[in-house]
């Protein structure tokens, strides 16, 4: 058994309005849950998820590639002020996690994609591209799906999927819309089933 009150230290990285961050956030204080999320990283100094961990009395920091020469600097940079984490959770970021922060953190973080994989998934499908083209398609159900990170886009092992009906009169706009509500739904429960799992297996 697990000790009691045990949680998995969190961090979530984005890089938008920070909506599934905030979603995570709400669901970690509306009980008691096995994780505790520590720390907001984002590569985008503007970026509102810095508001919503503000809001929400979390830690943030913005680091971005840019400040640095190569990338194995900026990942011994992710990975010390990753320090106590034991789970990352990719909530809409946008930049593609360094190979050897993936490697340190193997099976130990999570992304959501907006379709269900292996559909539309690899390089440049994110947010909006990736509704265009389900529609595009002509496909008559989407969803989210909820995987472990590998150094390669959306190939990771699938822990979760949720499938969202299309309408025949969606736009990408619409479609996306309800996906991300499935999203913001399944994503929380995902992360608490992941660390109650963990929690139990590290006992």
């Amino acid at each position: 058994m697990a000790a009691q009150n045990a949680k998995v230290p969190v961090a979530i990285f984005g890089s938008g309005a920070g909506s599934t961050a905030r979603a995570i956030l709400e669901y970690e204080r509306s009980g008691v849950r096995a994780f505790s999320v520590e720390l907001v990283l984002t590569n985008r100094a503007d970026a509102g998820i810095i508001g919503v961990a503000e809001q929400f009395g979390i830690r943030s920091t913005v680091l971005s590639p840019r400040g640095f020469s190569t990338e194995d600097a900026y990942a011994t940079a992710m990975i010390e002020l990753l320090r106590g984490i034991e789970l990352v959770v990719l909530a809409g970021y946008l930049l593609k996690v360094p190979s050897a922060v993936v490697a340190h953190f193997r099976d130990r973080i999570l992304n959501v994609h907006p379709a269900l994989l292996p559909k539309f998934g690899g390089k440049g499908m994110y947010g909006i591209h990736v509704h265009r083209a389900v529609l595009a398609a002509g496909e008559r159900c989407s969803g989210a799906t909820i995987h472990l990170v590998t150094e390669e886009y959306d190939a990771g092992p699938i822990l979760e999927q949720v499938r969202v009906p299309v309408n025949t009169d969606d736009t990408p706009e619409t479609l996306m819309l309800r996906v991300q509500a499935a999203e913001r739904y399944l994503y929380p429960r995902t992360v608490e089933r992941y660390c109650q799992r963990s929690l139990e297996w590290g006992a």
